[in-house]
């Protein structure tokens, strides 16, 4: 599968740091082909993830609100916006159907955006 550069960028800086971290130290590894794990090597649970996602919202400023699902919302959105297929948004996705993405996590933003501004200018054009 193709990855946009900047993620290859992050993903090989993120190894360059997993190696340091293990050598700074002295775990021994325990390699499984995971790219995310615990320090130990690992593999996450949705404890671990919605703990670190927590900390990193925090980190950045955001709406402590934020979770992980979100992401994924926001992944759809914007290829459903860009003209991507259902189909292929679905596969990406790793959704088994395309109903799943269809109805939960298909929100296409400038439509709502659109049709929100519509509104707003027929209520204020009525006063």
């Amino acid at each position: 599968m193709a990855l946009p550069k900047q993620v290859v960028d992050v993903l090989v800086e993120h190894l360059r740091w997993q190696k340091q971290e293990r050598a700074s130290r002295g775990i021994e590894w325990r390699p499984d082909g995971r790219v995310f794990t615990t320090r130990s090597g690992e593999p996450l649970d949705a404890a671990n993830v919605r703990r670190d996602f927590r900390a990193i919202v925090k980190k950045a400023g955001l709406d402590p609100e934020w979770t992980p699902r979100d992401l994924c919302h926001g992944f759809v959105s914007l290829l459903s916006d860009h003209g991507i297929p259902l189909e292929r948004i679905a596969l990406l996705a790793g959704h088994s159907s395309q109903a799943t993405t269809e109805a939960v996590y298909r929100k296409q933003l400038r439509p709502a955006i659109t049709q929100g501004a519509k509104a707003m200018d027929e209520i204020f054009a009525e006063r």
